[in-house]
């Protein structure tokens, strides 16, 4: 992109359409003049007073244990320098919106204008009271010494400055990393620092604590080697001063283990990285053009592990990693400090969580085949969503453990589901499915699996102990895949049209002609028919050999699911089957039926399509408030599709009074409470929460999933078959992984709540 370009789209962004990136935005009613009484006077002397008896009361009654503070000067601003607080102040707005979409920690922007180090200390003092944390941000060195300490000293909320420390802390788990794949011990490595400034002395601090010795680091700054018999060093630089005044930067790395840079472009060279021991670390995060290019550091030394402070390469260090969730656990257990033993606890979380198996969403939002822990990811992606599980109850329980919690966490279970709830509901519903499903794991068929993709998802299925992966294909292509993306489990593979699989086809063939032979089949049919994959899938799952299939990754919907009809049988008491989507949406999940199979339902189709989301929803553990929708309201249109949608509200309301069902009705009033109440108060979906909407034909529900799905960029699990007696589910042509990891936990669910019943049955 041209750079008068950029610079264009960056002002737009900021400027258009509203000034700035963050806002305040209310956590209450205030719609009515009570509401506005409560909010402010007279009602806000209630909690005023109590917060009077008991300061601690601050944090029941306002917002400040879920406030931050992120407050600069100016004086070092990224890589602008001394810009002044006016100028940084879009700095500090982007660090809230990282703390907001990260963490969901709400922040106000500070910007002191002053350089006088008392004078701001005094001010972060003074406004102290409003913040349950404080984030320190683009303050210069030496200053950002001494305010940092005089703050951590006088205040008793967690401070930090994040340049120093987030640094340090990324950097550290990044280094963990690479001593374990370079076969390195952290007591003997020698290194050597290019920069001097608070982020590289914050990250040889805290690499002392981690076992390096202060005797094997070298430190350069921007006028040679600290040593000795220089005067010009700062305090916090003396220990890393040592007798070797002259020496150069590139004597220096000659025999190193690793090259840390937080200084400037290119001083570090090909011929200086080639003198480095075997398997160097070289950390060059000078941004944005590091200490050396990364593709020349590549093809200079095949065993470099190299990070940047760059989003375009590997092994990123980025502060984001570090400092929402840090600053998460401390708030949550209304620590008084962030202390050296919750950075730590910080470290080895990053750290472990690279070694994780790698959810495949952040595979596809890095453009990545395959993340696996190795020279190429020694740090977690920023798009994890990962991070906001581990890294919040590591800090909050150093917080504990090192005593400056004030309100330790006792149900850690519990703790977990509240972070994951603060990224949204659609995680929530994904995360309920996949716990159930891990529960009772099943053999679960993937009926496509010498496709790459769907290998995956069956690797993740695997992985997770979602259930035990069945694969079937050409058995060749499936194992090759395999090996290329490290699915190292054993599981059974099946090709239906190979010569090992004879046996086993002839018997299934049997079977289906002995069923069908007065329906027009004969055993060559049945013979034929179980050579493809889809067929003798479905054999294996009514035959006990297999628990659940899961198919149509590569083939039309139509083309799946007629073998799937043909071979299963449905439900008892189901005439028709159908199947519905779950969308989730901001609002939590939404079902839509028939989105799949029926072109034009009758009114007691549309009866029985509702009852059978009415069964799906419970199975999920969901009330169902389903509206039969339409363009009309409760009458007001005698066309043909209105009153066959009239009709088939009748027949729910006098065959299943019990449900929560009603209609027909548009879908604004609907998913509108207040509009339905104030319009329709006779209604049975009055003050309930529709979550499902069943539509009068095929086209509607069909369009209205898929517009949620592309407009609102809304997770969508299904189609989900309902009414058949076995358990089977289709994918959308071209489905993601993470769509069906989904469908294939919905499989296992299902196959939970068959066997449930079959036992029932038995009984």
């Amino acid at each position: 992109m041209h750079k008068d370009t950029k610079r264009r789209e960056a002002l737009l962004y900021h400027a258009k359409p509203t000034p700035g990136k963050i806002s305040v935005v209310p956590t209450k009613p205030y719609a009515s003049q009570r509401d506005l009484s409560l909010a402010y006077s007279p009602g806000v002397a209630e909690p005023c007073l109590e917060i009077a008896k008991d300061v601690n009361n601050v944090y029941k009654y306002t917002a400040k244990g879920n406030l931050v503070a992120v407050i600069s000067n100016g004086t070092a601003v990224l890589g602008l320098g001394d810009i002044g607080p006016e100028a940084s102040k879009p700095v500090m707005e982007g660090k809230g919106l990282l703390f907001k979409i990260f963490a969901d920690i709400d922040v106000f922007d500070i910007e002191v204008d002053t350089k006088d180090i008392d004078a701001f200390v005094e001010t972060v003092k003074n406004i102290a009271p409003t913040f349950g944390g404080i984030n320190l941000e683009d303050i210069k060195a030496p200053e950002s010494f001494e305010i940092e300490r005089r703050l951590k000293e006088e205040l008793n909320i967690p401070v930090m400055h994040d340049d120093q420390h987030g640094t340090a802390i990324i950097s550290a788990a990044g280094l963990l990393n690479a001593l374990e794949l370079a076969d390195k011990k952290i007591e003997t490595i020698k290194l050597v620092v290019s920069g001097a400034g608070s982020a590289a002395l914050a990250c040889a601090n805290l690499y002392l604590q981690l076992g390096v010795k202060v005797e094997n680091i070298i430190m350069f700054d921007k006028d040679g080697v600290l040593s000795t018999d220089r005067t010009d060093l700062l305090d916090v630089q003396m220990q890393y001063a040592k007798p070797s005044k002259g020496l150069t930067l590139a004597e220096a790395v000659k025999g190193a283990d690793m090259f840390l840079g937080l200084s400037a472009p290119n001083v570090l060279s090909a011929d200086m990285l080639l003198s480095m021991a075997a398997n160097p670390i070289v950390f060059a995060m000078a941004n944005p053009v590091p200490e050396i290019d990364y593709e020349l550091a590549i093809a200079t030394r095949e065993d470099v592990i190299m990070a940047t402070g760059r989003s375009d390469k590997p092994n990123q260090v980025n502060n984001v990693l570090g400092f929402p969730f840090i600053f998460r656990g401390a708030l949550d257990v209304k620590a008084t400090k962030i202390n050296e033993e919750m950075k730590m606890a910080a470290v080895f979380a990053l750290a472990n969580l690279a070694k994780e198996t790698v959810p495949e969403q952040v595979n596809i939002a890095y453009g990545e085949k395959k993340l696996v822990f190795g020279k190429d990811y020694i740090l977690p992606k920023p798009f994890d969503p990962r991070l906001i599980t581990e890294i919040p109850p590591a800090v909050a329980k150093a917080a504990m453990d090192s005593g400056v919690a004030t309100d330790p966490i006792t149900d850690w279970d519990k703790y977990k589901d509240e972070l994951n709830d603060r990224m949204g509901s659609d995680n929530k519903m994904v995360r309920l499915l996949i716990n159930r499903a891990k529960t009772d794991p099943k053999r679960i068929i993937f009926a496509e699996a010498d496709s790459l993709d769907v290998l995956k998802a069956a690797q993740i299925v695997s992985e997770e102990g979602i259930g035990f992966p069945v694969l079937l294909g050409n058995k060749e292509v499936i194992l090759e895949l395999k090996e290329e993306i490290g699915f190292d489990a054993e599981v059974d593979i099946f090709d239906p049209k190979s010569s090992e699989m004879d046996e086993k086809r002839e018997a299934y063939a049997n079977l289906l002609w002995e069923e069908r032979k007065r329906n027009g089949i004969t055993l060559i049919d049945a013979n034929k028919m179980m050579r493809e994959r889809n067929y003798f899938a479905s054999m294996m799952v009514k035959q006990g050999d297999a628990d659940a299939l899961v198919t149509g990754y590569s083939r039309s919907y139509p083309t799946v699911v007629k073998p799937i009809l043909e071979m299963m049988d449905k439900a008892p008491g189901v005439q028709k089957i159908a199947t519905a989507n779950m969308m989730l949406t901001d609002r939590g999940p939404l079902f839509l039926a028939d989105t799949a199979i029926n072109p034009d339902p009758t009114a007691e189709e549309i009866a029985h399509i509702a009852v059978m989301t009415d069964k799906t929803m419970k199975m999920f553990g969901l009330d169902p408030a389903i509206a039969l929708v339409s363009y009309s309201n409760y009458g007001s249109s005698h066309t043909v599709s209105a009153k066959k949608m009239n009709k088939a509200v009748s027949v729910l309301h006098k065959n299943h009074p019990d449900m929560i069902v009603d209609g027909e009705i548009q879908a604004d009033f609907a998913l509108n409470p207040e509009m339905l109440k104030s319009k329709f108060p006779f209604s049975k979906l009055v003050n309930k929460k529709v979550n499902a909407l069943v539509f009068s034909n095929l086209d509607s529900a069909n369009i209205t999933y898929k517009l949620i799905k592309e407009l609102n960029k809304s997770t969508s699990i299904g189609p989900i078959i309902m009414g058949l007696e076995q358990p089977v589910h289709i994918f959308q042509l071209g489905a993601r992984v993470d769509e069906m990891v989904n469908m294939a936990a919905v499989a296992v669910v299902d196959a939970q709540e068959k066997a449930k019943r079959y036992k029932l049955v038995k009984k």
